[in-house]
């Protein structure tokens, strides 16, 4: 089975603008100076935008975006017809009838709002850091002619008073305006950085206690139950960054952190919706070794226990179940599932038996049984290999990436012999000719254990999820997977580890 990759997009049935049947929304924007004659009105949900609802006739920039029913609570946008976006707003539970002055002459600076105190304080908020923006633009202007020491050191301390500056408007409005949705995506925005921050053992700014402070106060006053907090053009960076930049690269660090973050939730909100389908995107897509334990656990927590029952459709969720199924046994430190492969040799004696021509599985069951007990002399079987070191490859010979890589890997292996390593390889052919395979191992001079489902009772495509080839996985001595999906030239340094690993048990 293929990966199922699950995008947001898969949410697309419950990201509309709810139809909810009460007061409606009546937006005016009277927009001076303005030649479209269509506008949109959009939204941000996580990492998209949406169309919340279209003015189909702009009269000297007299827009109107009217219904019957209300619009989810969130950050809005208005949209030119040619889908440029003008200035953001916000919609609240509270108050659907909102009117907004502005001039194209000076967008920004005109904004006003008459009926939403709310949104006039945010296009206060907006003018002061563009004005902020604009004044570093002209500072940095003073630079030209300097030495780039002299400009770093006149950037330093001019942006440090600047910045200085913004942080106390932010801190003001964030207290001025506690409690109300513009305050709380202000506050979604805004870091939250030590200050005092003690000495380290070296006399320097102690680092450590920076971070915990840092992580530990990333999401104060962030209202995981209010769906209109993922409704901002700030919501999924913020969540995006804590999870890649932030945290500890672990999966069992990030499973617990998806865990914090989910018991904020509330139940059947969009917020609890959105973030199952981004924790199971991302973990599935994380190209992190070992990640895939994220995706399990997701898959455990959330889509088995029937929270993601609103999010995808039945036979999503048993495709997700599935997909968890498969990749379960192959978590790092995982016991191996054992193969029973064919040889070259042993090719002989299963073509006698009719495995070579049989065309049904129900066929190839009834030669299996039928010769069960010489079956089993002619198995070589993964648990039956001894060695410090094992490499368990897939591969097949009209791979194209295979006959580059295979080559390779038998370089690194030859070489790693040499160096006194108890090594192995456990090479499967994931195909079923013959006679082109024993071509191939014959030209290439392949002299490791090379085998194949020749009496097709493994199902190796699902068992070790091999939806591609080549695939490595690498083994210690009692098959515990200790790395895969690993390049060959990754091989060398992951057994050099486990050296490592053994020599440190020893002491």
């Amino acid at each position: 089975m293929k990966k199922l990759l699950l995008s947001l997009s898969l949410l697309s049935f419950i990201t509309k603008v709810s139809a909810q049947a009460n007061q409606g929304h009546d937006i005016h924007v009277n927009f001076k100076n303005c030649k479209d004659t269509v506008m949109y009105l959009a939204y941000y949900q996580f990492d998209k935008s949406y169309l919340a609802d279209t003015c189909k006739k702009v009269v000297k920039g007299n827009v109107v975006f009217k219904g019957k029913n209300s619009l989810d609570k969130g950050v809005y946008y208005l949209v030119s017809q040619d889908k440029a976006k003008y200035f953001d707003f916000f919609i609240s539970d509270k108050n659907q009838k909102i009117t907004i002055n502005t001039d194209n002459e000076n967008l920004v600076k005109n904004l006003k709002s008459p009926t939403s105190k709310e949104n006039d304080d945010f296009f206060k908020y907006i003018n002061f850091i563009t004005d902020k923006n604009k004044e570093y633009g002209e500072i940095k202007s003073k630079t030209a002619g300097m030495t780039s020491k002299d400009s770093a050191a006149f950037m330093m301390e001019k942006g440090k008073i600047l910045n200085e500056t913004v942080v106390a408007f932010e801190n003001n409005f964030l207290a001025e305006h506690k409690g109300t949705f513009v305050g709380d995506v202000i506050n979604l925005k805004m870091e939250k950085e030590a200050k005092d921050i003690p000495k380290a053992s070296n006399g320097r700014p102690d680092s450590l206690y920076v971070y915990t402070y840092y992580k530990n106060h990333f999401w104060d006053g962030v209202n995981f139950e209010d769906d209109g907090i993922m409704r901002t053009p700030f919501f999924a960076d913020r969540l995006k960054k804590y999870f890649n930049n932030v945290i500890i690269q672990h999966p069992d660090t990030v499973s617990a952190e998806i865990d914090r973050l989910m018991s904020k939730t509330k139940s059947g909100t969009m917020m609890q919706k959105l973030l199952i389908a981004h924790f199971l995107f991302t973990s599935e897509s994380s190209k992190l070794m070992g990640f895939d334990k994220v995706f399990v656990h997701v898959i455990d927590k959330y889509i088995r226990t029937g929270m993601a029952k609103e999010v995808y459709d039945e036979k999503t969720i048993e495709k997700i179940k599935e997909r968890g199924d498969i990749l379960k046994p192959l978590l790092l430190g995982s016991q191996a599932p054992d193969l029973l492969m064919i040889d070259t040799i042993g090719h002989k004696q299963i073509a006698k038996m009719g495995f070579d021509t049989v065309k049904t599985s129900q066929g190839a069951t009834k030669l299996y049984y039928d010769n069960v007990q010489n079956l089993a002399q002619t198995f070589t079987t993964l648990y039956g290999v001894k060695s410090d070191y094992l490499l368990l490859v897939f591969w097949d010979v009209d791979c194209g990436h295979c006959k580059t890589e295979i080559p390779k890997l038998l370089e690194e292996y030859h070489a790693l012999k040499k160096e006194g390593y108890d090594l192995k390889v456990f090479s499967v052919y994931t195909q079923h000719d013959y006679e082109k395979w024993k071509k191939y191992i014959i030209d290439n001079k392949l002299d490791w254990m090379n085998l194949y489902d020749g009496v097709h009772v493994n199902n190796i495509k699902e068992k070790y999820d091999i939806y591609s080839t080549p695939v490595i996985y690498v083994l210690d001595k009692n098959k515990r997977i200790k790395a895969k999906r690993i390049g060959t030239e990754q091989v060398k340094d992951m057994i050099k580890q486990m050296e490592k690993e053994y020599k440190a048990v020893k002491k």
